[in-house]
């Protein structure tokens, strides 16, 4: 089934960070790589977190979870600075999706055995 209408739903959150517009739009460029990809993806969320209890090298995470046709796919990066880990964590998301295309191109091309339990009847 094709889609006419490609509105891909991306949702951006904070946790512990205030987002603003610049944040929300670098995310968004980054996430059109991987709806160019895979015309099957539902959804994508990333969740934008800072910590600042924990070690400056490992302040700020990026999640994302893409919502597919299958199973999900989730990643999580962490980085000392947001962009970076954003720009980490597409990364990461693109070598997922491209991985699982390949594993269903690769079973798509198997050769399979076929066993019938009856025989066929005769043609007439």
């Amino acid at each position: 089934m094709n889609r006419q209408n490609h509105t891909h739903e991306l949702i951006v959150s904070g946790i512990h960070l205030e987002l603003t517009e610049s944040l929300k739009l670098f995310v968004q460029e980054k996430a059109e790589r991987l709806f160019r990809h895979q015309d099957r993806i539902v959804r994508i969320r990333v969740e934008l977190e800072c910590d600042p209890k924990q070690a400056v090298a490992n302040r700020f995470t990026a999640k994302g979870h893409i919502q597919i046709n299958g199973p999900d796919l989730n990643a999580s990066v962490s980085s000392n600075e947001c962009h970076k880990a954003t720009a980490m964590l597409i990364d990461k998301l693109d070598r997922m999706l491209e991985r699982r295309a390949r594993m269903f191109k690769a079973k798509r091309h198997q050769a399979r055995t076929l066993e019938i339990g009856t025989e066929l009847p005769n043609a007439i």
